[in-house]
């Protein structure tokens, strides 16, 4: 019996980071995309050092 709790606290524990790490990026998700589009922008948009 002692085990199977043990196991189940490690099942939760799992669950609960797996969680943490889901909201984290269901969070972030928007700025980590609009950084993304930025740099993307700057890069396309880059001519090197005589602008045409």
């Amino acid at each position: 019996m002692k085990a199977a709790t043990g196991e189940l606290n490690l099942t939760v524990i799992t669950l609960l980071a797996v969680g943490a790490v889901i909201a984290f990026f269901w969070l972030m998700w928007p700025t980590i995309r609009n950084t993304i589009n930025d740099q993307w922008s700057n890069i396309s948009t880059y001519h090197g050092d005589n602008p045409s």
